[in-house]
């Protein structure tokens, strides 16, 4: 392992429906505060869901010229500011950077749905002329990343992973074999996502994926919880500064962490539910483990992919007792989605800055919402109250529709 690059996370940015910025969402989820309420985006009231994690006060002006606003949709209103705001807290000068040597890999797991509600509205009412020139660049989902390269003249490697509620995991890890490889110094690295829509919350209605806790919106998203009924969309975006060690060490930057493994796997089972056994999320924790060097043992904290969801939840624990075996009972393991919701294609990325924020601080966030233990699920949740503890080792799991699975860990950085 010591032949390889070393890479550190130097810059965060985060919207996510508990604030605008670092500092507002990390002292939300500490505080263990609810950033869900009722939908305002759109009138829901004939919708079994009306509830959802939005992201409140967003003004893209403060970001983007005003009159490329309406040239692209949220999800990459959101993916520029939270950039910016890595770039800024990384104290970095990407100018004076080597352009080919600075990278951006970020994804959504939908991209520009808000976008295409509009304008194929905007053509049954008034016609295909209509359309904007800007419809398709506004809306694909690479064009998260493109922007963010355009803005910072990134002409490294280049790239956006669509893998549902894994994708923000994935461009981080896959940003970080980058660095690994020497085929990058500097990495912007993450997820962006915000559709909350018509469409998107109907449809995972549909499939009964939501909760339907519609008058106690604050307490609907309550992970590994008996009572649990389904997930709360959120929205906003979690963007990483990832370098390569000496290169960081070589401008003095601050280090929140060092990022010591990625696991991938598949669990080759169904469109949407997880294998019931936990195999394929096994696999990838222990691919984690085994790229960063690590023995289950050395595991503090698990920043679970915990989404509210009755099987989820309880095939995430089935995965984390076979894979740590009496460990797991030592172990911490929380889901920031009882505050925020789950972010889709945002989430890993979001959960990313929270767990390098996790080794900074020696502060664990909770588990919010946990009233009534669920026989099936009896881990240590973190419930309710953060826990002040030394960390060292933070796995963090991303799951996605398609059986697809990713698995970080951060560890603290020993100069």
């Amino acid at each position: 392992m010591s032949d390889k690059r070393r890479v550190v996370v130097t810059g965060i940015g985060i919207i996510s429906p508990l604030g605008i910025g670092n500092e507002p969402s990390w002292q939300g989820l500490i505080e263990g505060r609810s950033g869900i309420d009722t939908i305002t985006k759109f009138d829901a009231s004939a919708f079994a869901c009306r509830i959802a994690g939005e992201v409140r006060g967003f003004e893209p002006e403060k970001w983007i010229e005003k009159k490329e606003v309406k040239k692209s949709d949220t999800f990459i209103h959101y993916a520029i500011a939270a950039s910016q705001m890595a770039v800024d807290d990384a104290g970095i000068d990407t100018k004076s950077l080597d352009s080919d040597r600075l990278g951006v890999i970020i994804g959504s797991g939908i991209g520009g749905l808000p976008l295409i509600e509009e304008m194929h509205q905007k053509m049954l009412e008034r016609g295909p002329s209509r359309i904007s020139p800007f419809f398709i660049p506004g809306l694909i989902v690479n064009l998260a990343a493109g922007q963010v390269s355009i803005r910072f003249q990134a002409k490294g490697p280049s790239s956006a992973p669509a893998t549902a509620c894994a994708t923000g995991s994935h461009a981080i890890g896959d940003a970080y074999k980058v660095i690994q490889n020497d085929e990058a110094d500097v990495m912007f690295a993450g997820g962006s996502e915000a559709v909350v829509t018509p469409l998107a919350i109907g449809g995972f209605a549909a499939m009964r994926a939501l909760s339907t806790r519609n008058d106690d919106p604050r307490h609907a998203s309550r992970p590994f919880d008996l009572n649990r009924d389904g997930f709360v969309m959120g929205e906003g975006a979690g963007i990483l500064l990832l370098e390569e060690r000496e290169h960081a060490i070589g401008r003095g930057a601050k280090i929140y962490c060092e990022l010591t493994g990625y696991g991938m796997s598949s669990d080759a089972y169904h469109i949407t539910s997880p294998a019931e056994d936990g195999s394929g999320m096994m696999r990838v924790m222990q691919r984690a483990m085994k790229d960063a060097g690590l023995q289950p043992t050395d595991i503090d904290y698990i920043n679970a992919h915990g989404t509210s969801t009755p099987v989820g939840d309880k095939t995430e624990t089935v995965a984390i007792k076979r894979t740590f075996g009496e460990h797991a009972y030592k172990l911490a393991v929380s889901s920031t989605k009882s505050m925020t919701g789950h972010l889709l294609g945002a989430a890993g990325g979001l959960e990313s800055a929270v767990a390098a924020l996790v080794v900074k601080h020696g502060i664990i966030p909770p588990t919010i919402n946990y009233e009534t233990p669920d026989p099936e699920c009896d881990l240590d949740y973190v419930p309710n109250t953060a826990r002040t503890q030394k960390v060292r080792h933070v796995l963090s799991n991303s799951f996605g529709f398609g059986g697809t699975n990713a698995t970080l860990i951060f560890s603290a950085h020993d100069v």
